[in-house]
C-alpha cells in the first residue's frame, strides 16, 4: 500500500550527497533537531545488548542504517523507508521519518496521507516496545500521531484520545533527550492547537494546554536549531494559532526567515520550499 506511488524529490539533490564519510561528518548538523545518535557499530551494539529482540549482527545493521539515512538526506524517501522497515525496530526511526516527511510534502491525497501516518505510527509503536530507551522511538510515535490528528482534525483527535498519547510520547522523548528541538516544537503545537480549537480555559483544565508553554517550547526549539527552516515555520504557526491576525506580520516574518535559510538536506529543502509557497 504505502510503497506505491512515491513521488520523487522535486529539488536538485546533488548538494545532498552524504556518501562515505560525509554522513558522519555532517551528522551533528543534520540531526541537531532530532538528536538521533549516529548509528555506528558500537551504538547499534549497545541497543542490541539492552534489547536483544531488536535484532542481531550490529555491524550489518549499522551499515544498513547509515545507508538508509544517506537515502533520506538525499531525498530518496522510498529507499530510506524500505531500508529502514527491513531492519526492524532499529530501522523504525529512519523509516517513520522518511514516510512521514514524504507524506507531508509529496502526497496530495488526504486519505493516502492518513494511511501513511498510520503505518508510521505502527512502526513507531514497535520501536517503543523494542527500544524504549531511545528518545526517537517515542518522538516518531508522537510525530506520526500528530500528523494523523491534523489530518482528521484536532477536534476528532481529542475525542479519540490521541492527544493524550501524543503528549505522553513527547514528554517521554524530552525526558530522554532534553535538547530534542523537534519534540519541543511538537509540544508547542500541542498546546497551541488545543487552545486554538477549544479555548484556553477548557484546554487548560482538560488537557493541560497553556499558551505560555507553547511559546516557551517553540522558543527553546528556535534557540537549539536557529538554522532549521521548520522551527521558524512552526513558530509562525504557533503565533497564528494563539494570536490570529494580531501576530500575522510576525508569523510572515518567521516564514520569510525559513524561506531564506540554506537547507542542509532534502527534508530542509522541502521545508524551505513550503515556506516560500505560503508567502506567494
Amino acid at each position: 500500500m504505502a510503497k506505491k506511488g512515491w513521488a520523487t524529490f522535486p529539488h536538485a539533490g546533488k548538494a545532498y550527497d552524504f556518501s562515505g564519510d560525509k554522513l558522519a561528518k555532517a551528522w551533528a548538523k543534520l540531526h541537531a533537531g532530532d538528536q538521533e545518535p549516529f548509528p555506528d557499530e558500537a551504538t547499534v551494539a549497545a541497543w542490541l545488548k539492552a534489547h536483544p529482540k531488536a535484532g542481531k549482527e550490529a555491524g550489518r545493521l549499522a551499515g544498513g542504517l547509515q545507508d538508509a539515512w544517506r537515502a533520506f538526506h538525499h531525498g530518496d524517501f522510498k529507499a530510506a523507508f524500505d531500508a529502514g522497515e527491513a531492519l526492524g525496530p532499529v530501522g523504525a526511526s529512519v523509516a517513520t521519518k522518511a514516510i512521514g516527511i514524504h507524506a507531508t510534502y509529496l502526497v496530495d491525497r488526504e486519505a493516502e496521507q492518513l494511511k501513511r501516518y498510520e503505518l508510521a505510527a505502527k512502526l513507531a509503536e514497535g520501536a517503543v516496545k523494542a527500544l524504549p530507551g531511545e528518545a526517537n522511538s517515542h518522538y516518531r510515535l508522537a510525530f506520526a500521531l500528530g500528523r494523523y490528528s491534523q489530518g482528521i482534525s484536532i477536534a476528532k483527535a481529542l475525542k479519540q484520545g490521541i492527544a493524550g498519547k501524543v503528549r505522553d510520547a513527547l514528554d517521554t522523548a524530552l525526558e530522554l533527550a532534553p535538547r530534542h528541538a523537534e519534540a519541543h516544537t511538537a509540544l508547542a503545537l500541542y498546546h497551541a492547537e488545543i487552545i486554538n480549537k477549544i479555548g484556553a480555559m477548557i484546554g487548560g483544565l482538560t488537557y493541560g494546554a497553556k499558551a505560555s508553554e507553547a511559546e516557551s517550547h517553540i522558543k527553546t526549539a528556535l534557540k537549539l536549531t536557529p538554522d532549521s527552516p521548520i522551527a521558524h515555520i512552526e513558530y509562525g504557526n504557533v503565533l497564528m494559532l494563539l494570536h490570529g491576525d494580531k501576530q500575522e506580520d510576525a508569523a510572515a516574518a518567521a516564514y520569510e526567515k525559513a524561506a531564506k535559510l540554506k537547507p542542509a538536506d532534502a527534508m530542509e529543502a522541502l521545508d524551505a520550499a513550503y515556506a516560500r509557497e505560503q508567502l506567494e
